[in-house]
């Protein structure tokens, strides 16, 4: 069973990258895991009444074994989440045996002292860092993100087009679990923050469009909002890509068995290449809200004549004013508490819901701002790819990626089950191989 793993694993870890290096017919790749470990402060022994953390024997040998996986896939961006930051041994194992393998590694503690971050490590056989910052969104959860600016190197050369740099943004983050239905603003809150860092990032440093990669838990599945409200900026979940899944194959793959004991699909290696066409992110996050305000409405089993009427509240007119959409939006919980909706967050959705800016909503703008909210795909460039994968096109041109092929580890997960022998971890590990090409700079829609 070893044999057999190591051999499959292998095949999109270290053999994807040498092999291609070898084979001049084929683009050269580059791989991304993502992974969270399960942080021993975290994690129950089922035999004992204690914490892993509590036996040093336990949780040295599992970071061990982890870490030999990592090792042997060495895959060129690993993403770790729930790292045991407050234990000096493990960092220092971690440190060193990556260090020894000729990674580069940042972590970062989770805010408060709660024992638990990140840590991302790039290898220097494929990337020069650029730039690197700690995003701390100073949240409920204490959450964190880490955005590593790169720039690949040889064998890549051979993409090259003049002074075209190869760049990536690389961003790793763990999002608050939804132990209640209150706790979705905040993962969608974070989300946010991590687009408006990236956004601002790239403005900062007059950065044209490059690849994007976004790596993580992200603690929500393909049916919840944070998915959507990324999908709607143009990303996509490179697992699905490769295995040619939609938005709706929600059911065919996991990636977590939590501690309630359901299974679910949380974790993403998301991408966005410069190509795509993207909305201009507030309008993104407005949508996004406006999607969850009508998704709380059809949960309370109101029909759209009822959901109009439920905000029209006590007033006479054929039309909601301001105040009964605040008191709306505080009855289904989306303010009116430390995790809610800021009064300029409000006021902005106003905005957006009243089109015509006369200072009321009607039917018309209730249906198309709020009931009929949609989340449209976006479009890819239109220009046809080569035969070698690159763009046709006179546009200007930059480096984006084709997504080769990605796995889940334990290979059960990639068939909806958890593995009751999976010892590793409550998470499995995803790794994405990406092919570098050439395409067209894309514009905000």
């Amino acid at each position: 069973m070893r044999t057999k793993m190591k051999g499959r694993i292998s095949r999109i870890g270290s053999y994807a990258i040498s092999s291609s290096i070898r084979d001049h017919q084929q683009q050269p790749c580059i791989t991304c895991t993502t992974f969270n470990i399960l942080a021993p402060i975290y994690k129950r022994l089922s035999n004992e009444n204690c914490r892993e953390s509590d036996c040093r024997a336990y949780w040295f040998g599992r970071n061990q074994r982890i870490l030999d996986w990592l090792l042997y896939e060495r895959s060129s961006i690993i993403c770790l989440q729930e790292f045991w930051v407050g234990n000096e041994e493990l960092v220092d194992m971690y440190e060193k045996r990556l260090s020894d393998a000729g990674y580069v590694n940042f972590k970062l503690a989770r805010t408060n002292n709660r024992g638990d971050g990140l840590l991302t490590a790039v290898h220097k056989d494929y990337f020069r860092v650029v730039n690197y910052r700690d995003l701390l969104f100073n949240d409920f959860g204490d959450r964190v993100a880490q955005l590593l600016h790169v720039e690949l190197i040889d064998p890549f050369s051979q993409c090259r087009n003049g002074d075209l740099r190869q760049e990536i943004l690389i961003v790793n983050t763990h999002l608050l679990f939804p132990h209640d239905s209150s706790l979705s603003l905040v993962r969608l809150h974070q989300v946010y923050k991590i687009l408006q860092h990236v956004e601002s990032y790239q403005k900062e440093h007059n950065l044209k469009p490059i690849p994007i990669i976004l790596c993580g838990d992200w603690n929500g599945s393909k049916r919840g909002h944070v998915y959507k409200f990324l999908r709607s900026q143009g990303f996509v979940s490179s697992y699905d890509t490769a295995h040619q899944y939609t938005d709706a194959d929600a059911h065919k793959w996991v990636s977590h068995r939590n501690h309630r004991g359901n299974i679910c699909g949380v974790d993403f290696i998301w991408l966005l290449n410069p190509n795509k066409y993207r909305k201009l992110l507030k309008a993104s996050w407005s949508e996004a809200v406006f999607g969850m305000f009508k998704c709380l409405l059809r949960r309370a089993s109101l029909t759209e004549t009822d959901a109009f009427a439920f905000l029209k509240a006590d007033n006479d007119g054929d039309y909601i004013t301001y105040s009964g959409f605040c008191e709306a939006l505080e009855q289904l919980n989306l303010t009116g508490h430390k995790h809610g909706l800021a009064d300029e967050e409000t006021k902005d959705l106003w905005v957006q819901a009243d089109i015509d800016g006369n200072g009321v909503v009607d039917y018309k703008e209730f249906q198309q701002r709020i009931w009929k909210t949609t989340w449209s795909d976006q479009r890819n460039d239109l220009n046809d790819e080569d035969e070698d994968g690159f763009v046709k096109s006179s546009l200007e041109q930059t480096i984006g990626f084709s997504v080769k092929n990605a796995v889940l580890f334990p290979p059960e997960v990639e068939k909806g089950r958890w593995p009751e022998n999976y010892s590793l971890s409550d998470h499995a590990r995803l790794t994405v191989v990406f092919s570098p090409i050439r395409m067209p700079c894309s514009r905000l829609s």
